[in-house]
């Protein structure tokens, strides 16, 4: 087993119950862009039942921080949640999850999932993202035409490069 981190992906929300969703949002948007759809619906619950639990026992009158993480390791998916206050839910404590006292303060809870079926970490591809023009580019056409020399004239005048 490698166990090495390969991706990681993480975001930093407020301890409110509109964490919950968005933790749950943040985390179908990683596996998908880790094309890692399968994973969606366990993954996404169990990011939403970490984040509960902390959401419940966090000062609502002064909520921290909370800091949802995933990362592929091995043959697994880690979700990860750190926070001040960190509470393991009941539905994950016959599962591969646990609490750690951190050394810098807080706490982390993790639960670690299965890859599907013949992958690991290694295997899942990085995101690629194909270029694109802004909605305010689209929507003025083509591309103008840029003669170097005029570029050279607003250089020389910005104090920048001279023409040769």
């Amino acid at each position: 087993m490698n166990a090495k981190t390969e991706q990681v992906d993480d975001i930093r929300l407020v301890a409110l119950p509109t964490a919950v969703n968005v933790a749950e949002m943040f985390v179908r948007f990683s596996l998908s862009e880790w094309r890692l759809s399968a994973m969606q619906d366990e993954a996404g619950q169990t990011a939403r039942r970490l984040v509960a639990a902390a959401v419940e026992v966090a000062d609502q009158s002064q909520p921290g921080f909370l800091l949802v993480r995933l990362r592929l390791t091995g043959q697994h998916l880690a979700v990860e949640l750190e926070a001040d206050r960190v509470a393991m839910p009941p539905e994950l404590a016959g599962s591969r999850a646990g609490l750690v006292d951190l050394t810098v303060g807080g706490r982390l809870a993790w639960c670690e999932l299965g890859l599907p079926s013949g992958m690991n970490a290694s295997s899942v591809p990085l995101p690629r993202r194909e270029p694109r023009r802004s909605p305010a580019a689209e929507r003025l056409g083509d591309e103008p035409d840029v003669d170097p020399a005029v570029i050279q004239r607003i250089l020389h005048g910005l104090g920048g490069q001279h023409g040769e």
